[in-house]
């Protein structure tokens, strides 16, 4: 017997969602969902070390290669390099999709003065919420405390920091908010199922910085994703990142060791 109509484009719609479940998983294994399981591990070693969280360090820019500052600059610029690949793939599964890649996420010039604007108003709110919120989770034993750069004093440090930063804005937003986003719509999830995911995916990647770590993105990754839906474009959250890690970075590098109010691991 030949299949009726309906059950053809019934099996055509499910093969349709298991493939875009497949390639969904997939990216996730080749990027923050991988990086969600090392942070889980990490977290449990901290926890079974002996002494607080706050007594051990989590540090997110180190050097590879110390004593050797051309050898270090070229294994930091790799590992920048490297972990945009996702964001490649991403753009590339959108291109094949018929979908004008990456500007179809709103990740593009097209806007660039509202999209920084948007994000450094983003940046100043989440910020500074943010930071307090580390300051009383450390203080209260949830969670380690955060070397936002350990790298050597040399020339190329402020740049491969700012780099760093960008780089990390881009690969999680493409990626846990974006491209996750618009998957599982395409699964049929509904919203609230979506921020939820997305928010605790996000949270789980930092779980190496403690529970506080976890808290502290996840509920960012809640903010980010109602912002997105609001104005349908990931760029001026990509500024909006961008502009928070490259304060973080910068501003440690800069005041650890000279003001008493910023932790610094215990020596």
């Amino acid at each position: 017997m030949r299949a009726e109509p309906e059950t053809v484009v019934e099996d055509l719609r499910q093969d349709g969602r298991a493939m875009l479940r497949a390639e969904t998983l997939l990216v996730l294994a080749l990027s923050l969902g991988a990086s969600a399981v090392s942070s889980l591990i990490s977290f449990i070693g901290a926890l079974t070390r002996p002494g607080g969280l706050k007594d051990q360090a989590a540090t997110l820019n180190g050097s590879y290669a110390p004593g050797r500052p051309w050898l270090d600059l070229a294994w930091q610029l790799f590992g920048i390099t490297t972990a945009l690949v996702p964001v490649l793939l991403v753009a590339h599964l959108l291109t094949r999709e018929g979908v004008p890649g990456l500007r179809a996420l709103g990740f593009d010039r097209t806007r660039p003065g509202p999209d920084l604007a948007r994000g450094a108003l983003v940046a100043a709110g989440i910020g500074s919420a943010g930071l307090a919120f580390y300051l009383a989770a450390r203080a209260s034993g949830f969670n380690l405390t955060v070397v936002p750069e350990a790298l050597p004093d040399v020339w190329w440090k402020f740049p491969v920091l700012v780099l760093s930063a960008v780089q990390n804005a881009v690969v999680e937003e493409v990626v846990v908010l974006a491209y996750l986003l618009r998957r599982l719509d395409q699964l049929g999830w509904s919203p609230k199922a979506s921020l939820a995911a997305s928010s605790l995916l996000r949270g789980s990647y930092h779980l190496y910085q403690g529970i506080g770590g976890f808290l502290g993105n996840a509920v960012m990754g809640a903010v980010f994703v109602l912002l997105y839906r609001r104005w349908g474009r990931v760029g001026p959250l990509v500024a909006a990142h961008a502009l928070l890690d490259i304060v973080a970075f910068g501003g440690y590098a800069l005041l650890a060791g000279k003001v008493g109010w910023l932790p610094t691991p215990q020596r």
